[in-house]
């Protein structure tokens, strides 16, 4: 089964995190959340879900996980401030290992360059940053682009998120 990690912070959108890790769990796969410090606890947005936090984003390598979660809300934009995060996310599509990104988790994808030319979808109001930075935007449930990229783009489309996040990982 799969190692899984999640690039996470405060003001994450609650559903697009718990639906996607729930969805993982059950099937049998491992999901590790990563934060600036391991132990702490952040909030959703919604102040529906708290996630202890796993891992310290200094302490992990991309090499010791097998796919990557970017839950969306403003935990992207916040995270993308740290080069850490953003280079993290981009030696995932680089080495062209599952990145599932749903909302606003695209937002990595961009400030990490990895998007040129990608089919993908997020939420409406970073489609224009998206296309900017180069991909193919679909207002699409959900997007999988070359067998490993999963976009999607609002809590509503997690039904179809989940069910292409564990297609690919079968």
């Amino acid at each position: 089964m799969a190692k899984v990690a999640t690039l996470i912070t405060d003001m994450f959108e609650d559903v697009e995190f718990t639906g996607p890790r729930d969805a993982l769990v059950d099937a049998g796969h491992d999901v590790v959340t990563i934060e600036k410090k391991a132990g702490n606890t952040v909030e959703g947005k919604q102040g529906e879900a708290k996630v202890n936090i796993d891992q310290s984003i200094d302490d992990v390598s991309p090499e010791d996980f097998d796919a990557l979660l970017l839950p969306g809300g403003f935990s992207p934009d916040l995270l993308r401030e740290d080069e850490r995060f953003v280079s993290f996310a981009k030696a995932f599509m680089d080495a062209k290992k599952p990145v599932f990104a749903i909302c606003h988790g695209p937002q990595l994808l961009i400030t990490a360059k990895t998007l040129e030319g990608r089919d993908a979808t997020g939420y409406k109001s970073i489609k224009v940053d998206m296309e900017y930075a180069g991909a193919k935007y679909a207002d699409k449930e959900v997007v999988v682009c070359q067998n490993q990229l999963v976009t999607s783009r609002q809590p509503d489309d997690i039904p179809a998120f989940n069910r292409e996040i564990l297609n690919l990982l079968k």
